[in-house]
């Protein structure tokens, strides 16, 4: 990652940026901040941008879910001052957007989802049952892409390195519990700002019927395809993603 992370007072971000609204990026259960490169240099030039680190190793155990991180990103909030900022999700990030929004409407300007859980997530599922093998981490990492080649080896040691960890892995397995349990289709319909759906149309955790759920069930949404593209649209077609973001920023920030 080349922006500098900064600590203080518990939390753990990236900002870059000064001026103009503020987009806050919230990453996935096997996310890095890096996964957000592409957009933070693109959107740093307009925007305020800021990525905090979801605590999903540091939290304990027993309180650790989708709703225990939505209150941490809350607390994020207050602590920054952020008021009516666009809050843009991946995966768990986006399961963990939505809980978050729902609970503090007043917050959020509108809201961005790309290959978000909160219906349905074809992940690692109940267990890692080769996590000792590099080839099976590797495949399954690559199973995150449409092009396997997105999966780098660096990408894949993390991998790899996070799920040969008891501790990293009990809580890893401890959130995608979580997530699926909280599903969140009968509260969908609570959620009244703009919504973009940012979708790879060969994303096969959370594949393209997701994606068309979610349009249906969330009342002010936009549906937006990324072809040849799989679970994180922001890495793997950054240029793609980041100009239906742009659209989508354009059209609500200007009302």
């Amino acid at each position: 990652m080349k922006y500098e992370q900064i600590h203080e007072d518990g939390f753990s971000y990236v900002e870059a940026g000064t001026e103009g609204e503020t987009l806050l990026l919230l990453h996935g259960l096997m996310g890095e901040l890096s996964n957000w490169e592409w957009a933070i240099d693109y959107f740093k030039q307009k925007y305020r941008v800021i990525v905090p680190i979801l605590p999903i190793y540091e939290q304990p155990l027993l309180t650790l879910g989708v709703k225990s991180l939505s209150k941490f990103v809350h607390k994020f909030v207050k602590y920054k001052k952020l008021n009516q900022f666009v809050l843009v999700g991946n995966s768990l990030g986006g399961h963990v957007g939505l809980v978050f929004t729902i609970s503090h409407k007043e917050y959020v300007k509108a809201l961005v989802l790309t290959g978000s859980s909160g219906l349905y997530e074809n992940s690692f599922g109940g267990s890692f049952p080769k996590r000792e093998s590099y080839e099976y981490i590797k495949e399954k990492v690559e199973f995150t892409f449409y092009d396997p080649k997105t999966a780098t080896k660096e990408l894949v040691d993390e991998v790899f390195k996070t799920v040969n960890d008891r501790g990293r892995v009990i809580r890893i397995l401890a959130l995608a519990k979580s997530a699926i349990r909280h599903n969140m289709a009968k509260e969908l319909h609570k959620i009244t700002i703009p919504v973009s759906l940012i979708w790879g149309k060969q994303d096969q955790v959370t594949p393209p019927e997701v994606a068309e759920e979610f349009h249906q069930l969330l009342p002010n949404s936009e549906l937006n395809w990324v072809d040849k593209c799989g679970h994180a649209p922001m890495m793997e077609q950054p240029e793609i993603f980041n100009a239906y973001l742009e659209k989508f920023l354009s059209r609500i920030l200007l009302k």
